[in-house]
């Protein structure tokens, strides 16, 4: 165990014994919190409520810088990093998993008091962990909360990191990103290896979610990120090898009036390509014109898709035990300008989630044809707004 990881483990003791009157705040706060991710998040209150004076807005294109833009934003009321992969066992066991962190103000920059103590903080944090276990058919999912402070909680720029209690993701090495996650016998221990430079979506990094002005994040994404490490299930560790995704999007926004939800796809081929396509619902059930995407090639060469570049055709649905949730459960996806059509399935029906909010993530298979050649794949789908409008919560 490095130095990080204990220091950061003592604090966690340290603030159960000193500060754990104020956890359960955090906890409520969290129950609130919008349906976290793409494409955007705007806070624990319905926007009418909210006063959103003082936070950044993302309204411009503005010239992103690496490795400094890969940590944390302040000034932007929401943040995440989502790391999301496939991976093999040398048993040729198939695994999916999802390590995410999420940030999210309080108070705009200039109305945070200043406050001495050890536990004052602006900041809230919350992080998803998830292993599919293709094999064992089973989907494990937990949830963190902590402040952002007594380095509980937190993320840095220099050097990269970002992390709730020992959950972490962190630069160890030049281009190579260290994760580390585990609860009740089940963990991940990876190194992330960049394959290909960061994508800007949309123009230039700011993607556009809908008309209002700033209603957009900065978002841009490391598409192949070869991965290895040690895999733990049910206290059975594996030696595992395959391939990550990485998204880092902020912003201060929210969900157009219109919009319910999303379905996001993330793809990496065996020709060396990675397709990500989201499409927008609306309340009337048509697919929202601000939806957009990104074709990169084994070469790095990136083709933006917009709204009439790609389709999504939803072949057969999944209905939740838990939630009675309806989700679409086999896709077509095509990218006729690049003669690209994929066939898409879960390698799990049930991945849903069912923490503070309600949603289905999870890794997926792919096959299909481009230019006449067949390719095959992996990746990672994810879809909200179908327990529920995310009108209200976003």
């Amino acid at each position: 165990m490095d130095a990080m990881t204990v220091r950061r483990r003592a604090r966690y003791l340290l603030a159960a014994l000193v500060g754990g009157a104020l956890l359960p705040a955090i906890v409520l706060l969290g129950l609130n919190w919008a349906q976290a991710r793409r494409p955007a998040v705007s806070g624990f209150l319905a926007p009418s409520q909210l006063d959103l004076t003082g936070f950044a807005r993302a309204e411009s294109v503005l010239a992103l810088r690496f490795p400094d833009d890969h940590g944390p934003h302040p000034e932007y009321q929401t943040e995440w990093w989502y790391y999301t992969g496939n991976l093999d066992a040398e048993d040729g066991r198939h695994y999916g998993y999802q390590l995410t962190f999420f940030r999210r103000a309080l108070v705009p920059p200039d109305r945070r008091p200043y406050r001495a103590s050890l536990w004052g903080t602006s900041q809230v944090y919350m992080a998803h962990f998830a292993l599919t276990d293709v094999a064992g058919e089973t989907h494990y999912q937990y949830e963190r909360f902590s402040r952002g402070a007594a380095g509980l909680a937190g993320a840095t720029s220099s050097p990269y990191q970002v992390w709730v209690e020992d959950w972490l993701a962190e630069r160890s090495n030049g281009n190579e990103v260290r994760l580390y996650a585990g609860q009740d016998r089940i963990s991940i221990d990876l190194r992330l290896t960049e394959t290909k430079a960061p994508v800007l979506q949309g123009d230039g990094g700011l993607s556009q979610k809908g008309p209002e002005p700033g209603n957009a994040s900065y978002y841009y994404s490391l598409t192949r990120l070869q991965s290895a490490g040690t895999m733990q299930v049910e206290g059975e560790t594996f030696q595992v090898a395959g391939l990550s995704w990485m998204d880092h999007e902020y912003s201060t926004s929210a969900l157009a009036a219109d919009q319910v939800g999303w379905d996001w796809f993330s793809l990496q081929m065996d020709d060396g390509s990675e397709l990500m396509v989201f499409q927008l619902r609306k309340v009337d059930g048509s697919v929202d014109a601000y939806s957009s995407g990104v074709l990169v090639e084994a070469d790095g060469t990136t083709h933006h898709l917009g709204r009439d570049d790609f389709r999504i055709v939803s072949e057969a649905t999944w209905r939740s035990p838990q939630s009675g949730g309806v989700y679409p459960a086999l896709w077509q996806v095509q990218v006729p300008s690049r003669a690209l059509t994929l066939q898409i399935e879960p390698y799990l029906a049930d991945q849903e989630w069912n923490v503070s909010y309600v949603y289905w993530e999870g890794a997926v298979r792919c096959t299909g044809e481009r230019r006449g050649m067949q390719i095959a794949g992996h990746g990672y789908v994810e879809l909200t707004g179908y327990v529920g409008s995310m009108q209200g919560q976003l």
